[in-house]
Order: C-alpha cells, then structure tokens, then sequence
C-alpha cells in the first residue's frame, strides 16, 4: 500500500510539473505572438536612418506610371493616396521588424491581373488565405528580406483607398527603383491571350517552319517582369514532316516559373507539341504534374498558367 501511495505521488508531481510547464510553453508562445503583433511603424520608424523627403526619379516614375495604369484598368476602385518617405533602414533590427510587419496577418497584400479586373484581390493576408497557404504566404513574404531587401534599403510608405476602405503598405526601394510592395509587386499586368509569331516565307519551298507563343508580365508601372512560351519547328520535304523540335522557357523577377514541353507527333502530315507553362508572384506555388503534362497554381499570388497542345503544319 506504501508503494502504491508513493508511485501516486511521483505521478502527481510529475503531472503537477508537465501542466507547468506547458502553461510556461504556452505564455511564451503567447508573449512571442503579441511582440509580434504589437510591432508598428513607430517601431521601424526607430531603426531607420533620416533622410530628406525627396526619392529618385525612377520611383517617382514608376508610381506614377502605376498610379495612370491603376486608373485606366480598375477605374476608381484602387488608388494611390499618398506617399510619404520615412528613410533608411540602418540596422539589423530595422530589417526585422520590416520583415514582421509586411508579413503580418492583418497586413495588406494584392493579387491579380488589373487586365482583367475580376481577378484582383485585395485584403488583409488572414482573409485572402488560410491554414498551410497562409503560412506559405507569409513565409515568403519574409523570405524577400536579405535575398533582396537589406540594411540600407530605403523605404516609403504608400496610402491606399480599396472601395473607400483605407490602408498603408511599406514601399522598399534604392537608386534603381522600387524592390517590392505588397500591393505594386503583387499586382501584374499580363495579355492573357499571349502573343504569337510565325515567319513570312516568301519561298515557294522551304525545308523548315516554326511557330512560337509567349506570355509577358510586366510590373504596375509597365516594365518587363517576366516571360513564358515556347517554339515549335518542324522539319519537312514537300507535304512530310521528317523532324520536330521544340523549346520552352519561363522567367520572372521576384517571383517564381515553370516551364516544359515535349514533341508527341514528330513525323507524317504535321508535327504537334505539348507545352506546359506558368508564372506567379513569390507568395503562390506551381507544381508540374508530368501524368497529365500540365502547370498548376496554388496559394496566394498573380500568375498566368497555360498548359495546351500545338501543331503546325508544312
């Protein structure tokens, strides 16, 4: 009876000791969070190094140019309200707390094409997304700090009206423009439809003919961002393909590509390819399913997928 009252209280203690522990565990993650969530501008404002109120031409540039595109696809639903210089981050402290707050979940991001308004989104990361794809989008977010924004990375603060409801992001950039906002990198512009070429034979026989289609994205402010396509040529004598070859390829800054093909009609009356392509902003994934030959998104972001077949004749 002695050693069954004795083995109780050891399991007592240890018990007692576990549930400490735990609630221990549990306040601190708790702490971390509200440190976490109780970061503010003010905050940042403390680790950055003063500067005067002007910015470089091209940021100018590029805001303003974002700002006409923003107008003429989405009319008055996004726009830019003001902007306001707060200076440059200076320490290591500075860069992690920039790197909490854009990636916080009650912060601002922005996805979509603005060709096609229906796909722009617009609202705090907690409610575009949630569970694993939350967590991947603001693991991303973070991951654009020391891979492209660092100390003495300079930052503005731009305001926004979404539908009359108001908000601000953090603008990063330096002497070469603008690195990244949520809602400016996180918006694109792409043609859907894509584009196409094919030479103009003037020849009344030729020995070869390709065809090739490429998708552009390009930022708010209109610059090239990134690429996908891909070219067919085939190889023929008279109305017989004898060969077909085809490339593919796909690029974009601050964001992630996918591309594939494969030739699957090489010889006989025409030559015929598959292709596989896709394009999207850091906080999305593409995955390639090599069963079906096809590109597909998931998470939060922009992109463009276009998976299809093309044949070509002589």
């Amino acid at each position: 009876m002695k050693k069954l009252l004795t083995t109780f209280k050891v399991f007592a203690i240890l018990s007692a000791f576990t549930l400490t522990s735990c609630q221990n565990e549990d306040r601190e993650i708790q702490t971390q969070e509200n440190v976490v969530q109780k970061l503010t501008i003010n905050d940042l404002k403390k680790e950055i190094a003063p500067t005067n109120q002007t910015f470089p031409e091209i940021v100018q540039a590029q805001i303003s140019d974002s700002k006409i595109n923003l107008e003429k696809h989405l009319k008055t639903d996004l726009q830019i309200t003001g902007v306001s210089v707060l200076g440059k981050i200076s320490t290591q402290k500075g860069l992690e707390i920039s790197q909490n707050l854009i990636s916080q979940k009650d912060n601002y991001v922005a996805t979509g094409n603005i060709l096609n308004p229906e796909s722009v989104k617009i609202g705090k990361i907690q409610n575009l997304n949630s569970g694993e794809e939350l967590t991947t989008a603001q693991s991303e977010l973070k991951n654009l700090f020391g891979r492209e924004i660092t100390v003495n990375s300079d930052v503005l603060e731009i305001s926004w009206n979404n539908k009359g409801e108001k908000f601000t992001t953090l603008c990063f950039y330096n002497d070469s423009g603008i690195i990244w906002d949520n809602v400016l990198a996180g918006l694109v512009m792409m043609d859907e439809r894509g584009n196409s070429e094919t030479p103009n034979n003037t020849q009344a026989k030729v020995s070869s003919k390709w065809y090739k289609q490429w998708w552009t994205a390009n930022w708010l402010w209109g610059s090239k961002r990134g690429e996908m396509g891909y070219k067919i040529t085939i190889y023929y004598t008279g109305s017989s393909v004898s060969n077909v070859d085809v490339s593919d390829w796909a690029s974009i800054s601050l964001g992630k590509a996918k591309s594939e093909s494969k030739v699957t009609k090489r010889t006989g009356a025409y030559g015929q390819c598959r292709y596989a392509l896709g394009l999207c902003t850091p906080t999305g994934s593409l995955s390639f399913n090599s069963t079906n030959f096809s590109v597909s998104f998931s998470g939060l972001g922009s992109n463009i997928v276009s998976n299809g077949t093309k044949s070509l004749y002589p």
